[in-house]
């Protein structure tokens, strides 16, 4: 049931669920009118009742030495009027041995207290009727008893007045109600529906962009209960925004990369089928595989980078220490190839990072690639990781050619390549690393290696504290 009414429009499950709850709470406010119709129907017609009995008790003499009641016709006559029905009266004493009137009027339950009037609802002769009844202590004794015998007056009416008058009243308030239930119903349907106006119009403004149209929603004049939906779906927008980025940037820099190689692999091939030496063939074979190995580098390069920019990051706590000393044993047979010197240093305690294990590994795997290709023979690349109070460093130092000042300003962009590489590249390797470091929330960093010699490139991190073991103290 809730879920259906979830499923509503927010009009709809609104008005069904406050339109019965005001009907349920002027039911609540009738059937509380119709208690206080009824209290203050009894309250007057008994001030009424009671003003009957105190008449009658004005009226009765013992003087005689028996029980004699002068009854007050006119008033009776009146009060019978007045109560659009009929009027009983009795007056006897407490024990029975002397009564007057209309016998065997119900007497309220309970002991009477002496001055003390009581009224009741009972039924005579199978008509409902209302009582009112009073005892006092005769100053003489009836038929020689003893001193302290009561005597009791009762009168009684029929309901007719009473019940027009509570009728009166509780019609009364149910016209008053009904009006003021449609008047808050309709104020309701109004309220409601201005208030979901900026529903309505941010509903239209969003059917209305354009399928490329990626720009947040503004959150101007949109309710605060609404603003977190807006932020939610403002940031979903930017992510999406994000990927089609990444995806055409993925685009442009295929169809700029690719070109070139394509176009000198095609030219190559045709050379070769027009070449009938087969040195000359072989020559040229060699040149396509080797422009087809870089191709195919520069190609899974900008899948790595395209797969950064997009792939959702998972973080985990790593062991940058540990990770560095993999990676860099799975590089030491290309150093040896290449003639270089590659180390580990580390420095400080060994602390967590907060990160992903996969993308530390390819930016670092992208940091040596680049320093053993471009280092010469006996030049020694350092991994080294530092760790301070706030960060983490895990830097690649070497002492290779390093970079001019005005490229280092420019190292991490994408494609770019410093002015003294001679080797091919398709200078995406530092773009990689930087976009990593961004992810995890950190940064890239190059400079000039160690005594102004070679190039440092740090990948800085920040540090992720863990809590304190708790202390028990005895």
């Amino acid at each position: 049931m809730l879920r259906h009414l979830h499923s509503m429009s927010l009009r709809r499950a609104l008005l069904l669920v406050l339109v019965p709850g005001l009907m349920l709470v002027a039911a609540a406010e009738i059937w509380q009118t119709w208690r206080t119709a009824v209290d203050a129907a009894n309250a007057a017609y008994d001030r009424s009742l009671l003003g009957a009995i105190k008449s009658m008790d004005a009226n009765i003499s013992t003087a005689s030495g028996g029980l004699g009641v002068e009854l007050p016709y006119r008033m009776l006559e009146f009060f019978e009027l007045t109560a659009s029905g009929h009027v009983y009266y009795r007056v006897a004493t407490e024990n029975g041995l002397v009564e007057i009137g209309n016998a065997n009027l119900p007497l309220p339950p309970g002991t009477l207290v002496t001055g003390q009037p009581r009224f009741m609802d009972a039924v005579y002769f199978d008509e409902p009727v209302r009582v009112g009844a009073i005892a006092r202590e005769l100053d003489a004794p009836l038929g020689g008893q003893t001193v302290g015998q009561r005597l009791v007056i009762q009168v009684a009416e029929t309901l007719e007045s009473r019940q027009a008058f509570t009728r009166a009243l509780v019609l009364q308030a149910i016209a008053r109600d009904v009006l003021l239930l449609g008047a808050a119903t309709g104020l309701m349907v109004l309220a409601v529906g201005w208030a979901l106006r900026p529903l309505s119009r941010l509903r239209s403004e969003v059917r209305a962009r354009a399928a490329q149209d990626l720009t947040p929603i503004a959150p101007q004049g949109i309710p605060a209960d609404v603003q977190p939906l807006v932020e939610a779906i403002n940031f979903h927008i930017e992510r999406n925004r994000q990927h089609t980025e990444a995806r055409q940037r993925f685009m442009d820099d295929a169809s700029h990369q690719l070109r070139t190689p394509l176009t000198t692999l095609a030219t190559q091939v045709g050379f070769a089928l027009r070449e009938t030496d087969p040195a000359k063939q072989r020559e040229v074979l060699v040149a396509i595989k080797t422009q087809l190995e870089e191709t195919v580098r520069q190609t899974n390069q900008m899948l790595a980078l395209a797969r950064v920019d997009s792939a959702d990051v998972t973080l985990e706590f790593v062991d940058i220490q540990a990770l560095a000393e993999e990676v860099t044993r799975r590089w030491w047979p290309q150093a040896r190839t290449h003639q270089v010197d590659l180390g580990l240093e580390t420095n400080g305690t060994v602390q967590p990072v907060l990160g992903n294990a996969a993308l530390l590994k390819e930016a670092l795997s992208n940091l040596l690639h680049n320093a053993i290709r471009y280092c010469p023979a006996d030049a020694q690349v350092t991994v080294r990781v530092d760790y301070g109070s706030a960060e983490c460093v895990l830097s690649v130092i070497d002492t290779g050619l390093g970079m001019s000042t005005a490229d280092l300003a420019r190292a991490g962009d994408r494609f770019f390549r410093g002015s003294n590489v001679s080797q091919p590249g398709s200078g995406l390797g530092l773009a990689i690393v930087r976009s990593i470091a961004e992810r995890l929330g950190g940064r890239l960093t190059v400079g000039v290696g160690l005594n102004g010699h070679g190039l440092s490139v740090a990948l800085v991190l920040p540090l992720q504290q863990l809590p304190e073991p708790a202390v028990n103290l005895v």
